[in-house]
């Protein structure tokens, strides 16, 4: 089974990734400066390992119906989630951390970030 840590890592560099070049992207389309790149990356990096904690949590807390896939095929399968390492409740705290982290790396676009706030947000409280 892998760590807390070797999950991290493989969700860091998997879905994180995507995100943080997906965002960093935009904020220097959009004329950021190399601050706000890094601020735009931090979000997205926290977002990124955000939303995998959504999904292991999705597995365990929702019907195959409302996923649109089978429900508790990580469970099943034995597969290391933060679920399984953290507990329900500990999964839960750590993508509400997550988001709480994402969005404070946004706070210096002051109203500007409330589209990549509602997206945060969305990520945790989305119910497949």
């Amino acid at each position: 089974d892998a760590t807390l840590e070797e999950l991290r890592w493989i969700h860091t560099h998997k879905t994180a990734t995507l995100l943080r070049v997906a965002v960093a992207s935009g904020a220097i389309l959009a004329g950021a400066t190399p601050e706000e790149v890094k601020a735009c990356e931090k979000y997205a990096l926290d977002i990124g390992l955000a939303f995998q904690v959504a999904d292991d949590i999705l597995d365990v807390t929702a019907s195959t119906e409302d996923l649109g896939k089978t429900a508790a095929k990580d469970l099943v399968a034995d597969k290391t989630t933060y679920v399984k390492l953290l507990g329900l409740d500990g999964a839960k705290a750590e993508a509400r951390r997550l988001v709480d982290e994402a969005k404070e790396a946004l706070a210096p676009f002051g109203d500007r970030a409330a589209p990549l706030i509602g997206i945060a947000d969305y990520i945790i409280e989305r119910k497949n």
